[in-house]
């Protein structure tokens, strides 16, 4: 049985360094940290994992495919190191028992808990999304993240939206689902739509960008307006900005 290091990958807080250093040689020298044998280094929307001696990996490729689906995993950082994105690789408990996760509940749970973990780090409240080739799909505005879900299970409009994919999020218990949710704003950026804003969101340093694969970009552009559609016409827009509420 093999065990992973897994260690938050450098911030811009030196201080926060120091237990992350003690496993890794030379800390101070002027060369990028990348994982050893055994390491795992995680980031906002991604982890790092050491390649290994893959004799089949050529050191010229830069994305990472699964070989059954052909969906884009992650990409090479350097010869010896993988980046996964976290919106495309479940990782398996080593024990007990394992559901599959529908995509889209999976998909959602992921961005949604990565907005609030890093408004909550770093006090930031607005990103970009962006995908593997440099584009900018979607800006986000999150406006609270404490939202509580409620539904009757005799309704089935919600359940609808929440399921693009033939997906359907499963409620917790009794004749009531419930699901935690973050709310957003949000402005779709495909085909030059809002490109001002865009800009101007990209030389903002208050605004935090989250890369993820372009294809993914898109899944989650149709999981937001699919959400929008379904709340009252009064409700879909605020300050030009559309609104979601996204589950975790």
């Amino acid at each position: 049985r093999k065990f992973l290091r897994v260690l938050p990958l450098p911030s811009d807080n030196w201080s926060d360094l120091v237990e992350e250093w003690c496993c890794h040689p030379n800390p101070f020298a002027r060369s990028t940290l990348h994982p050893r044998h055994d390491d795992c280094f995680l980031g906002d929307t991604f982890f790092l994992l050491n390649s290994g001696n893959e004799s089949h990996k050529s050191k010229e490729t830069t994305r990472v495919i699964c070989k059954r689906c052909k969906t884009m995993l992650g990409e090479t950082v350097s010869s010896d190191t993988i980046k996964y994105y976290a919106t495309e690789v479940i990782i398996q408990p080593a024990e007990g028992s394992f559901s599959p996760i529908p995509r889209s509940q999976f998909v959602q749970s992921m961005v949604a808990q990565c907005l609030v973990e890093l408004s909550s780090a770093k006090s930031t409240f607005r990103f970009t999304v962006k995908g593997d080739n440099g584009k900018t799909y979607i800006l986000i505005w999150l406006l609270n993240s404490d939202t509580l879900l409620v539904e009757s299970l005799g309704s089935s409009s919600s359940l609808s939206v929440l399921t693009p994919f033939g997906d359907t999020f499963m409620p917790s218990s009794g004749p009531v689902g419930t699901w935690n949710a973050v709310k957003v704003l949000y402005q779709p950026c495909i085909k030059c739509r809002n490109k001002d804003l865009a800009d101007a969101w990209e030389n903002d340093l208050g605004v935090h960008p989250l890369k993820f694969p372009s294809e993914t970009c898109l899944e989650l552009l149709l999981m937001l307006g699919l959400s929008t559609a379904s709340l009252p016409p009064s409700l879909r827009c605020m300050n030009s900005f559309q609104v979601r509420n996204r589950c975790y």
